[in-house]
């Protein structure tokens, strides 16, 4: 007699519906694994976490996020005085905003620019950003502006960080107006070294980390429409209360941690896709990508008992994906897991129904078709649908997101703050031309 297959684990409440597509992760493992999360004191170090304990201890700091989210946001900022003083001038077409920064001061504000800013504001500014250390990014985006109508924020917590004070450098030179150039760091003598006016230069604290950054002035100075930005610290706030005071949320959220560390190490599938059908939020995964591996690509604690730390993540907007990569998940041999978000604010859209069915192929297969046409169907897929897309929700599921990464790096015994992966590859840069110019 065949053993009935478990039913797929749901998860509903008021900001979205989650379904489990693949049924091997078992009441009894996910027991399993929470019995070794009650040993570990998760609970514990979830509250030390939120009450800004110390929690990066190679670093002897706190991690101040969530603290970030119970604030207001700033209506009196420089931003909105250079614009008008900008507007009052010239009265130009489009105001040029061209945000400087790499890392967590790129991916959280072009993420919340995309996704908040209103097509009214689209129509007033141009929101560009200066990323890296080739030069031609800076000609390419820079060759039809107006350095009067142009205004410069440079974003970076140590004002030290070379791909963006070289940005900066070559920007002072292209514009001339001082005045036009906003800092925000939490290193603001550093940011004065470089002639940029005190008054406007924005400060943060030092616990906030780069993949953070979202939740500090960097991602909320270019968001205009303040309104916006405080509904998504409101959706922050709600998933952090929810972590603590909801017992069905903080299982939920265990459970895609748990599984997550199931696929990578019991199941050898050590590569995660995340596509979103939401084209507000296409650019989820990217930001998700430097969150998850920058907290857990660390070191093995062989005390933990797990042999793999972080899983690779990438993905994209999923009706692009479709037609790019969508090919291996389905055929190929590769052993990928995947998380598919989408909206279901209308059921009938052509996004919505890819979503699902990508969920049931990816999860299930097809075995109706000819041989040679046949799907898979061994891809774990966890299908995330939103009742809404708003800012709110992007707050509440970028802090679910979070929590799912807390999880798993006190499983993994691992320090999700620190990342000195990133630091080795600027230092060794710095020997390297200093090398080259002492030769």
């Amino acid at each position: 007699m065949n053993k009935k297959k478990p039913k797929n684990y749901l998860f509903e409440n008021s900001v979205l519906n989650f379904e489990s597509f693949t049924n091997d992760f078992t009441q009894e493992l996910y027991n399993e694994f929470d019995y070794k999360s009650k040993e570990l004191n998760l609970r514990s170090k979830i509250h030390d976490l939120l009450d800004g304990k110390i929690v990066n201890e190679t670093e002897n700091q706190a991690a101040w996020h969530p603290k970030y989210k119970k604030r207001e946001p700033n209506i009196n900022n420089p931003l909105t005085k250079l614009i008008e003083k900008v507007c009052k001038n010239k009265k130009p077409k489009k105001i040029n905003i061209i945000i400087i920064g790499i890392g967590g001061s790129y991916e959280g504000p072009k993420l919340l620019i995309e996704s908040l800013n209103s097509f009214e504001i689209n129509k007033k500014f141009n929101f560009q950003f200066l990323t890296g250390s080739d030069l031609t990014e800076f000609i390419h985006k820079t060759y039809l502006l107006d350095p009067s109508d142009t205004i410069f924020i440079v974003s970076s917590k140590s004002f030290k960080t070379d791909e963006t004070i070289n940005m900066l450098m070559k920007a002072m030179d292209w514009s001339s107006i001082n005045d036009n150039f906003i800092a925000i760091t939490a290193n603001p003598d550093e940011a004065k070294n470089y002639g940029i006016n005190k008054n406007n230069i924005i400060t943060f604290d030092k616990e906030i980390g780069g993949r953070y950054s979202i939740w500090s002035p960097i991602a909320e100075l270019p968001i205009i429409e303040k309104n916006q930005y405080k509904s998504f610290l409101e959706g922050g706030k709600t998933a952090e209360t929810a972590l603590v005071e909801d017992d069905q949320y903080f299982s939920f959220i265990k459970r895609l941690s748990f599984s997550d560390l199931w696929n990578n190490n019991l199941k050898n599938k050590n590569t995660r896709v995340i596509l979103s059908y939401i084209w507000l939020f296409r650019s989820l995964s990217d930001y998700f990508q430097q969150l998850e591996m920058e907290s857990l690509g660390k070191p093995v604690n062989i005390k933990s008992g797990y042999k793999n730390t972080g899983q690779i993540i990438f993905g994209g907007y999923g009706p692009m994906a479709q037609h790019s990569y969508f090919q291996l998940l389905h055929q190929g041999s590769q052993k990928i897991c995947a998380d598919i978000i989408a909206s279901k604010s209308d059921n009938n859209d052509l996004a919505y129904a890819q979503a699902v069915t990508q969920s049931n192929l990816l999860s299930k297969g097809a075995r109706d078709l000819k041989e040679n046409e046949k799907i898979n169907g061994n891809i774990f897929v966890n299908l995330f649908l939103l009742n809404k897309v708003d800012a709110f929700t992007l707050g509440y599921l970028i802090t679910m997101w979070e929590h799912r990464t807390f999880i798993s790096s006190v499983m993994l015994s691992i320090n999700p703050f620190d990342q000195f992966g990133v630091s080795a590859g600027k230092i060794y840069t710095k020997r390297y031309l200093e090398h080259k110019i002492e030769s």
